[in-house]
């Protein structure tokens, strides 16, 4: 039978001027778009960096690693697009050049290309655009949006710039959009925004050989008709290609500033598709909660890599998300962790929280603060939620305080610890490289009968996401269990400790898997949701008015 399906469209979105302007929130808020219209969308990110992927790369260096379903380990970004579109990303949706040049040279290792010589064009962008088609093919949508990491100009951008200009070629050029996200900055002294800067970009740009379709301009407040026509006329273009994306108070306004900039209108219009009208009722009742919440809830996050908010920017977004839903803002304390040892103002500070979160993290600097921390949750009765790292610290703790273990630890941290309450995974003993080796992706979790998270979970089994070497040492679990700690997760085969908590405490629930990871603006991760719900109690409310807001 002919192939009936309509042909897959095809968004390139890049970036000048400077980095950091925000492509990864404009490509997931154009998905959202979409999807909102009724359109099947995928999205992927090009990195340039030559690591093969972020997984061995430092947060401060990259921020958070996000973890696909199938067990990827990927740029930050993909975690808006899950959020933003509610549809998962996977392997195929973060492209890096070190993963791209090693697929190349292994063929060529190989003897595939018959002893020819290997050079960027071809063979690179070759693979770049195979990586394209094949996140069309898996997925079988009506559009991808591509966003290509870093600035017009960078060398290590080269090549997928190279390859998308290549690709209409391949597609069709009617079936291709370029989306150029520029910044026009306001000059304090001179009073006015200056749009050289995104007429050099456009003017790069079109050397390479792109010639953008639209134009899209960040700057601190909306461009002015005659802004907007001075940037069309250097970009050959009508003004209403040219669109305003001003600071918002929200990310999550971006979607509705871009639907009356017309974004989605103009899309669909050069794509000719036919497409409903954006349903984004529920998108606006979220906006309007935020904007409406009067009550302030406050989150002592404590970690080792809090410099840098982006290093734990899906944790971050999942406290936003369950405050949401109970009509409050979330204010997020960030706390070393090595400033909780011997400093008696810092943990006064840390008492004073309506929350303590603990997220994942490796190495052993801060381990002490950290468990001084869920110490200080556990005796003081303040909602505490440990995430992979946060539930061995919750462990340790409680192993050392309560069950009679001194000195109890991970081996991570104390090889030589006569409690080593967590260790290594079997199947980890074994392995030597670091990069794509942990247990990695979505298992499932078997929720115990009579618990506080099979309750809040209202199911037998979950499937949640993971990243982890290190699991709670089944040889001292039932000391543990003994002592009052409650496994209230296992892995299947009940062989991993997945949840554990604390009866008779407002809320003491730590997991192995990463529940931000599956959290969304409209649906919050339970374990999130619920640990927001009980650190509101603290302000004088009952937990029944604690109980998640109306969605609709």
């Amino acid at each position: 039978m002919p192939d009936t399906r309509r042909p897959t469209r095809f968004i390139f979105v890049t970036g000048g001027v400077v980095s950091s302007l925000g492509k990864g929130i404009a490509s997931a808020s154009i998905g959202r778009l979409l999807v909102a219209r009724g359109l099947s969308v995928a999205l992927q990110k090009f990195d340039p960096y030559i690591n093969v992927d972020p997984g061995t790369m430092s947060p401060y260096q990259h921020g958070e690693v996000f973890v696909t379903e199938d067990g990827a380990e990927t740029d930050l970004d993909l975690g808006h697009y899950e959020r933003f579109t509610d549809v998962n990303t996977s392997r195929a949706s973060n492209v890096t050049a070190g993963g791209v040049y090693h697929t190349v040279i292994r063929r060529e290792r190989r003897g595939d290309y018959l002893g020819g010589t290997v050079q960027v064009v071809p063979h690179i962008t070759d693979e770049i655009k195979q990586r394209i088609h094949l996140i069309a093919q898996t997925n079988d949508v009506d559009v991808v949006v591509v966003e290509v990491g870093g600035t017009v100009g960078d060398i290590e951008s080269l090549p997928f710039l190279e390859a998308i200009r290549q690709f209409p070629v391949d597609v069709g050029r009617r079936n291709c959009m370029f989306i150029h996200l520029t910044l026009v900055p306001y000059i304090g002294h001179a009073g006015e925004l200056k749009t050289k800067p995104t007429q050099h970009s456009v003017n790069e740009l079109r050397r390479i050989g792109i010639a953008p379709d639209m134009v899209v301009c960040r700057s601190e407040g909306a461009l002015s008709p005659e802004i907007r026509r001075k940037i069309a006329l250097f970009a050959s273009l009508g003004a209403e290609s040219v669109v305003s994306a001003y600071d918002v108070d929200n990310i999550y306004k971006v979607p509705l500033v871009f639907r009356d900039e017309g974004v989605d209108e103009l899309i669909v219009e050069q794509f000719g598709l036919s497409a409903a009208p954006p349903e984004l009722q529920a998108w606006q009742s979220l906006a309007r909660r935020a904007d409406e919440a009067q009550e302030t809830v406050r989150i002592a996050l404590v970690g080792k890599y809090v410099k840098l908010e982006d290093a734990y920017l899906s944790v971050s977004e999942a406290l936003r998300h369950a405050a949401f839903l109970h009509g409050c803002r979330v204010e997020i304390d960030w706390i070393d962790s090595e400033t909780l040892l011997g400093e008696d103002g810092e943990r006064e500070r840390l008492a004073r929280a309506d929350g303590i979160l603990i997220p994942g993290g490796f190495g052993g600097r801060g381990i002490e603060g950290k468990i001084t921390a869920a110490r200080i949750a556990r005796e003081g009765e303040i909602p505490y939620l440990g995430i992979c790292l946060g539930m061995q610290i919750a462990v340790a703790e409680y192993a050392r305080h309560v069950a009679g273990m001194e000195g109890a630890n991970s081996t991570e941290f104390d090889p030589e610890t006569p409690f080593p309450v967590i260790d290594l995974l079997p199947e980890q003993k074994e392995v030597a490289d670091l990069g794509g080796t942990m247990r990695l992706g979505a298992d499932p979790v078997k929720l115990h009968t009579d618990t506080r998270v099979r309750d809040l979970y209202g199911e037998a089994v979950i499937y949640e996401r993971h990243r982890h070497r290190y699991e709670v040492n089944n040889l001292l679990r039932r000391r543990l269990e003994s002592a009052g700690l409650r496994v209230s997760g296992t892995s299947p085969d009940e062989r991993l400790v997945e949840v554990v908590e604390l009866q008779g405490h407002p809320f003491f629930v730590a997991s192995q898997f990463h529940p931000e990871f599956k959290s969304r603006p409209e649906r919050p991760a339970p374990l999130f949701r619920e640990f927001v719900g009980a650190a509101l109690l603290p302000a004088g409310r009952s937990e029944a008015e604690a109980s998640p807001a109306s969605t609709s």
